[in-house]
């Protein structure tokens, strides 16, 4: 366990770090939807995040093929990359960041490609404890970080949120390039 070399603590830390940034938006994001559609607010999530979650559906098995092919690494760069690609839009653009968030379903699918790397790192005997651990870790960054979201926003206001969930963001693509 180290730089380089496979663990799975480098997909724990993907993992927390993309979903720990998603979550913290999750006030600026329900404001920004009542702001761009006032009547609507919640039809237009469901809406948008359906989009996302049909093309994550329909792309991951494609995606999958190809980090069995180009590896795993550079498909995990990608898809938290894409993923994550629209955050910073949420304040500059909320109809840019609607449609990038709702396209970015094609590469929305970080679970897969970890899920695959773990396999490839992992003993048979030590696979269910390894996706365990993924799995609470992404439920742990879930259950954080709303609420910490909602503390900035709070304090700071909703631009602190989007700026500091960027650079989780940003942090994360840095961590897969550097590990």
């Amino acid at each position: 366990m180290g730089w380089g070399r496979p663990s799975v603590l480098h997909a724990v830390v993907v993992i927390f770090l993309e979903f720990f940034a998603w979550g913290l938006l999750t006030v600026p994001v329900v404001n920004v939807m009542a702001q761009a559609f006032p009547s609507y607010t919640f039809l237009m999530n469901g809406m948008i995040q359906g989009v996302k979650g049909i093309l994550s559906f329909l792309s991951a098995p494609l995606v999958g093929a190809l980090s069995d092919v180009w590896g795993r690494k550079s498909w995990l760069l990608v898809t938290v990359f894409c993923t994550c690609l629209p955050i910073p839009l949420l304040k500059i653009s909320a109809w840019w960041y609607f449609a990038v968030f709702s396209l970015s379903g094609v590469f929305s699918v970080t679970f897969s490609v970890v899920f695959a790397y773990v396999a490839d790192i992992t003993d048979d005997n030590d696979r269910t404890a390894a996706y365990g651990m993924v799995t609470a870790t992404f439920f742990a960054s879930f259950i954080v970080s709303p609420a910490l979201g909602s503390y900035v926003a709070e304090t700071y206001g909703d631009v602190s949120v989007v700026l500091l969930s960027t650079a989780i963001a940003l942090l994360d693509v840095v961590f897969i390039v550097v590990c």
